[in-house]
């Protein structure tokens, strides 16, 4: 879509959510809930968010160059721009509009749709499956991790009228909130990645988790395709969703000798995955530009997908090749210090038990240097509810098991991990993330492999941002731009 074409005309905006336009509406040729990121033209949605009201950055939004901003019926006298007064008496208008909105661009598109969810390794599934299919088309899929409530509908109110492929995300703390989520997006394939003790405070069980996961089952097309991993413990749990729902067929991926999309063998290399499988029935060996097992047998799950929506498996297996990491999520930085180089995995986005012991496992697959260790630096993994303490140490076995030399942790959490390992693996357990930049700092060498994780909520890529700055060019370069 260029900037000039319209996403959205002022008769439509009026028509589709019910509202009032006030002044002179621009072109409108995106969306946003964010002044931060808003780009000119955007429309902005002035939504209520958990700490700030979207009304009280309005002013700002239309000085940035918002097309209009859309806001509550009852609040729009109070602005002299472009506005699109929206009636309602619920709890925000303005994001059932955005919803309104978001479920008119998914009515008026002809695009193929596809839903990802899962417990591990949704977002780099939706990326991968954004990067395979912006090669064969017009694409549109959710920025970073837009999978909530106000995520979905966005992403959906964004979508030009003319793309071909739709790759959304869609996430979940509790029960029933996919439900609506898949509503929306009414996808003609749905694919879960896994099902692992994620939010487990919120679940009394992991059948409890995988029922959730399966509701995206319930959005499906009548005669849509539902994607599932074969190998997962909850494979016969999400199966029986996915029977229940409008799927007209079920196609399974993964190691096991029964999945239709299956991996006969996956080399894993320090930067890349090579996997040799059988899509259907056909024989397809590709490389991957990521490493890592976890994301080689998500990689089926694309292509399970690809096959699903009749793209071109040839054409996807060659753009698998030029993937890489989303940031945060295995990007790989090479540290300069003053006698040679270390390696940075930058894993801070986000962490729960299986993501960790992935993590674990890719950076056991790095090559050190002569003298290099490998130094895995985990942050607390939140709602995990009361067994929270008990995942934590359970990852010492994950440590061993995967040649990990040094572990530094923050957050009290860790701290069960850090007790349980033995004292020759201890770097340091810090209450916070900040607390471990210098001891880092002082403790790199030449050849070190660094693997940084933690929930988001523990802010972990503070180390990462650190590191960078800090080793991201030569010695000989940092010494010339600090002289005078």
């Amino acid at each position: 879509m260029t900037s000039n074409t319209p996403l959205w005309t002022a008769a439509a905006l009026e028509a589709v959510t019910g509202g009032t336009l006030h002044g002179a509406v621009g072109t409108i040729t995106g969306a946003s809930i964010d002044t931060r990121t808003l780009a000119p033209g955007d429309l902005f949605f002035a939504i209520r968010g958990e700490a700030r009201d979207g009304h009280d950055f309005v002013r700002a939004a239309l000085d940035k160059g918002a097309g209009a901003a859309v806001v509550a019926a009852g609040r729009a006298a109070g602005f002299d721009g472009p506005v699109l007064a929206v009636p309602g008496s619920g709890t925000d208008p303005v994001l059932d509009a955005m919803t309104r909105l978001g479920r008119a661009a998914r009515a008026r598109t002809a695009a193929q749709v596809v839903a990802v969810t899962g417990s591990v390794g949704k977002t780099g599934t939706k990326e991968a499956l954004r990067h395979v299919l912006a090669a064969q088309g017009a694409t549109h899929a959710s920025v970073a991790s837009y999978n909530n409530h106000w995520g979905v509908p966005l992403t959906l109110a964004r979508m030009p009228a003319d793309t071909r492929f739709g790759v959304f995300e869609v996430g979940m703390n509790h029960a029933r909130e996919i439900v609506p989520l898949a509503a929306q997006v009414r996808p003609d394939v749905a694919l879960v990645t896994t099902v692992e003790p994620v939010h487990s405070e919120h679940f009394a069980s992991l059948s409890a988790i995988a029922d959730a996961k399966g509701e995206i089952f319930s959005g499906l097309r009548t005669g849509g395709v539902a994607v599932i991993n074969r190998d997962n413990p909850s494979f016969p749990r999400l199966h029986a969703h996915a029977l229940a729902s409008a799927a007209g067929r079920i196609v399974t991926f993964g190691e096991h000798e029964e999945a239709d999309v299956r991996a006969r063998r996956i080399v894993l290399r320090p930067d890349l995955s090579v996997v040799d499988a059988v899509v259907m029935g056909r024989p397809v060996t590709y490389q991957l530009g990521t490493p890592g097992r976890h994301t080689a047998l998500n990689s089926l799950g694309v292509m399970a997908v690809v096959h699903s929506l009749g793209a071109d498996l040839a054409r996807a297996a060659l753009s698998l090749a030029a993937l890489r990491p989303p940031v945060g999520r295995g990007e790989r930085t090479a540290l300069h210090l003053e006698d040679g180089a270390a390696f940075l995995v930058d894993e801070s986005y986000n962490a729960n038990p299986a993501s960790v012991r992935a993590a674990l496992a890719a950076l056991a697959a790095i090559e050190t240097g002569p003298r290099g260790r490998r130094i895995a630096v985990l942050g607390d993994m939140l709602e995990l509810g009361a067994a929270g303490a008990a995942h934590h140490r359970d990852l010492a076995a994950a440590v061993a098991d995967n040649a990990v030399d040094l572990v530094f942790t923050a957050g009290t959490l860790m701290g069960h991990l850090f007790e349980a390992l033995p004292v020759s693996r201890r770097g340091l357990a810090a209450g916070t993330a900040a607390d471990l930049i210098a001891p880092l700092e002082k403790i790199l060498r030449p050849g070190d492999a660094v693997m940084v994780k933690g929930s988001n909520g523990i802010r972990m890529g503070r180390i990462v941002e650190a590191l960078k700055a800090r080793y991201a060019s030569p010695p000989a370069r940092r010494d010339a731009s600090a002289a005078p």
